[in-house]
């Protein structure tokens, strides 16, 4: 069966994409990826406040005992003790393209816009194959608009347009007003991808020592709806490549996401708790399901359930909603089926 998929315009040989996650950041594990059927990998995100912060701590060993006497000059660690910046993040971008035969994507979550374009430029000098722009932002000012909070990400993407030649994809959360239009102007400012959704840290408050505490929780597969939606929707309707990530576990998972239209299925939490092998299962339940009704290619299903494709438009919508309330109802009530 012929599984091959294309995304940001690089041709996999198949849809499944090992996603951003401690996996990913080791290199033997990213052979085992591959080994299992990964037909790319992104790298975890090089965070702009872990340089700006390593970058503090060695001007302060620098500094350490620089008014004393000159003998403290030997209390200087060696430079490979304290290299900070994104020279271990390059490096690793550097390895991994030289030990995979697959596509490697990098990905940056920055916070100035010369960050952003700098680590951009950098990732693409040590070989990454696509960058994707990392956009994890919780907007807090009660008086920034939701239009200045999209002109910013789309000027972002504009920037780092203008800086690399490698296709870039932007990773976005669902919290827009009118998510299509934004899609279409990530096209517009020439983003090759968009990946949905980012999935934000939602903190909790320990009520035995009364802080705010962080708490990640792997995906589960109810997450998988609300990407899905979206692919569906701007399948065939905006000129982008389309990911999912959050929520895909089976094949099942994944043959729904290509039918909506997804370009790449990228697993993280799944391979978290399974492992790389996971990945052939997948494969092969992909590959069977396709047989079994008698499709050609992935590329002949890919997009047939989108909204723009599918008997039923409606069902991605409003009305849709409206329906299955009124049947939860009459259901509950005892009504006939």
């Amino acid at each position: 069966m012929d599984l091959r998929s294309t995304y940001l315009g690089i041709e996999l040989a198949s849809p499944l994409v090992a996603s951003a996650s401690p996996l990913t950041a080791d290199l033997d594990t990213l052979r085992r990826l591959e080994e299992a059927g990964a037909a790319a990998v992104v790298l975890p995100s090089l965070f702009e406040e872990q340089i700006e912060h390593e970058e503090v701590e060695l001007h302060d060993t620098l500094e350490l005992g620089a008014h004393s006497f000159g003998e403290a000059l030997t209390y200087f660690p060696e430079m490979d003790d304290y290299n900070t910046g994104p020279r271990r993040y390059v490096e690793h971008v550097a390895a991994a393209k030289e030990a995979l035969s697959i596509p490697v994507i990098a990905s940056i979550n920055g916070v100035t816009p010369g960050g952003w374009i700098r680590y951009a430029e950098l990732l693409q000098a040590a070989g990454a194959d696509a960058i994707e722009l990392n956009v994890y932002a919780v907007e807090t000012d009660a008086y920034a608009s939701a239009a200045s909070v999209e002109d910013r990400t789309l000027r972002l993407v504009s920037r780092v347009r203008a800086a690399v030649t490698v296709p870039l994809a932007v990773k976005v959360g669902p919290y827009y007003t009118a998510f299509a239009n934004v899609a279409q102007r990530l096209a517009d400012a020439r983003a090759d991808g968009i990946v949905l959704f980012n999935r934000f840290l939602q903190p909790d408050i320990d009520l035995e020592t009364l802080t705010v505490t962080p708490e990640l929780r792997l995906s589960s597969r109810d997450e998988l709806r609300l990407p899905l939606r979206w692919i569906a929707i701007l399948t065939g309707r905006v000129p982008i490549s389309l990911a999912a990530t959050s929520g895909a576990q089976t094949a099942e998972d994944v043959v729904k996401l290509v039918l909506a239209g997804a370009d790449a299925v990228m697993i993280a939490s799944q391979l978290l708790r399974s492992g790389p092998d996971l990945l052939r299962e997948l494969t092969t339940g992909l590959g069977e399901w396709l047989e079994t009704r008698e499709y050609e290619s992935l590329a002949q299903a890919k997009g047939s359930m989108s909204q723009a494709a599918c008997g039923n438009p409606h069902a991605f919508e409003r009305a849709q909603y409206v329906r299955t309330l009124v049947e939860y109802q009459t259901g509950a009530r005892g009504a006939p089926e």
